[in-house]
């Protein structure tokens, strides 16, 4: 079975709806790293000319090659990404290895069946 690292920065208001988003679609988990700061193309400044940076979180998601695009396409969606500029976005590599993942292998060769 192979793999792809889905990594998504979303707002933080956001994060919840993109996890259970991307459960729905066939991710078996996430990590959360929490309170990134984010930037779009626009610098936003705000009393005494401090910058403000909308609050992110960063989220990790190892998921079957197969449900990849379709996952990252429904997260994109939930996480508004192309409604505003610098609402978040999200990007998959390739994960040559992993370990620790065989509970979710089970689940995922069951989900898949004869697909993968």
């Amino acid at each position: 079975m192979k793999f792809k690292l889905i990594v998504a920065f979303v707002d933080d208001r956001l994060t919840d709806k993109v996890i259970r988003t991307a459960r729905q679609h066939g991710a078996t988990g996430a990590t959360i790293i929490p309170t990134a700061r984010g930037e779009g193309m626009e610098v936003t400044r705000g009393m005494f000319g401090l910058m403000l940076g909308s609050h992110r979180n960063i989220l990790l998601f190892i998921v079957e090659q197969h449900m990849s695009r379709q996952i990252l396409e429904k997260i994109s969606e939930a996480g508004e990404f192309d409604q505003q500029s610098g609402s978040g976005m999200a990007l998959q590599l390739d994960v040559e290895d992993a370990v620790g993942l065989s509970t979710q292998v089970q689940k995922l060769a069951q989900d898949l069946g004869n697909k993968i």
